[in-house]
């Protein structure tokens, strides 16, 4: 039986809710979401369809706006894009079944449509219309959607096709994937080829994807290892995984991670602080949700990339999820391999090789009761947290000059969480 996928997205969905809000057209709005107190550099989240008709680029930064053209800036909230987000599944709901469903990010979701197109008794391409058409008639929000014979194809009619379609909706079938985009450039155009593949690849006298299909597979196993299975199948317009394939998917190995962009250079000594606030946090997420590392890892970018990251990797002694013994181990990579002559601005911390607590078997070497006892002490604040508000308890380090967890807790995303 011949699957057809959809790859719908939130036409510059951030741009259209705050112009939506504001009972304003975003394809005669000149609108930028951005939060101006962080200077001119401030990275543009969204720009209307109207700032994009007059040459600005999305993810653009303010400084980058010709100056002639006149604008609302529209401070982020990502509580009000969540919640437009959530109603927007809400219609996809009632379609199709959420096994069918795969929310691929906040303003984009693929849906099999196969077994739905007989029973709604429509073609893929008017049933995709009709979704479209009631988002935009229950929110005002403009979708365009990706129509292919597998995912991959999906996305790609959506991300190439459909931009060219009156209709705001693409279609791809391995044959017309073939015919049509082959030859299609950049290569950058296409899912999961960044800046970095093309560059590869271009050293190797390959610039489309008919060069890559035509290429030797074992001169493209060498350059790219296993990822090369993924652009030989993609340059043929195949791709096997199905949602089904996404849901079942349970990794061998989990990791939670954190990271943030500090506001202005930090020194050693306040990055170190910055650090410690990370870390609790971490700690905090690990026991509320149960779980233990035996390795953490550790990211420090500096100023304007003068210098080469550091940081490091440390194995522990045994699996936990406490503080104490947790920040003992960050801070001494940080302490080892932190550069202490040039301004911070990047701190990025990972817990590796997560795994239930009720799978750790007990040491006789360490002190048990004093862990459980911090242990319990740490979900309480959580508990603590959860009801009354992350800021409602804190450390006495989240008040020191340069903390930044009271100014985190009130964003969702590093933004601004109205």
């Amino acid at each position: 039986m011949q699957r057809y996928y959809f790859c719908i997205d939130l036409k510059t969905f951030y741009a259209s809710v705050e112009c939506v809000e504001r009972n304003l057209d975003p394809f005669s709005t000149n609108l930028v979401v951005a939060d101006p107190s962080r200077g001119k550099g401030a990275i543009c989240l969204a720009v209307s369809p109207k700032m994009k008709m007059l040459g600005v680029k999305n993810r653009c930064r303010i400084f980058e706006i010709p100056p002639n053209i006149n604008y609302i800036v529209a401070i982020p909230r990502m509580k009000k894009y969540i919640e437009y987000s959530a109603n927007i599944y809400a219609i996809y709901l009632k379609y199709f079944a959420k096994e069918d469903i795969h929310v691929y990010s906040i303003d984009e979701a693929f849906i099999d449509a196969t077994s739905y197109l007989k029973m709604y008794n429509m073609t893929p391409h008017n049933l995709a219309q009709t979704i479209i058409k009631d988002i935009f008639k229950t929110y005002g929000i403009t979708a365009t959607a990706g129509i292919g014979t597998n995912l991959y194809l999906s996305k790609i009619a959506l991300d190439i096709t459909a931009k060219h379609s009156a209709t705001n909706i693409g279609y791809l079938d391995e044959n017309k994937y073939k015919n049509e985009l082959w030859h299609h450039k950049p290569l950058t155009d296409f899912w999961q080829i960044g800046n970095g593949i093309e560059k590869r690849l271009s050293k190797m006298r390959i610039f489309d994807m008919y060069d890559i299909a035509h290429t030797e597979q074992k001169k493209l196993y060498k350059e790219f290892g296993v990822n090369a299975e993924y652009l030989i199948d993609h340059s043929w317009g195949k791709e096997s995984c199905t949602i089904r394939d996404i849901k079942a998917y349970k990794p061998k190995r989990n990791s939670i991670s954190n990271s943030q962009i500090l506001f202005e250079d930090y020194s050693f000594e306040k990055a170190r602080l910055v650090l410690k606030e990370m870390v609790e946090l971490g700690s905090l997420r690990l026991v509320e949700s149960n779980l233990m590392t035996d390795t953490v890892q550790l990211y420090i970018g500096y100023s304007k990339d003068i210098i080469n990251p550091s940081g490091g990797t440390q194995k522990l002694t045994n699996c936990t999820n406490v503080y104490s013994e947790l920040v003992k181990a960050f801070l001494s990579i940080y302490d080892k391999t932190t550069n202490r002559n040039v301004g911070i601005r990047r701190i990025g911390i990972n817990f590796s090789n997560v795994i239930e607590t009720e799978n750790i078997q007990l040491n006789l070497f360490t002190n048990q009761e004093k862990i459980d006892r911090e242990r319990k002490l740490e979900l309480a604040i959580c508990n603590i947290k959860n009801v009354m508000g992350k800021n409602k308890i804190l450390r006495g380090m989240n008040l020191e000059d340069g903390a930044t967890t009271i100014t985190r807790n009130k964003l969702i995303g590093g933004h601004n969480r109205w």
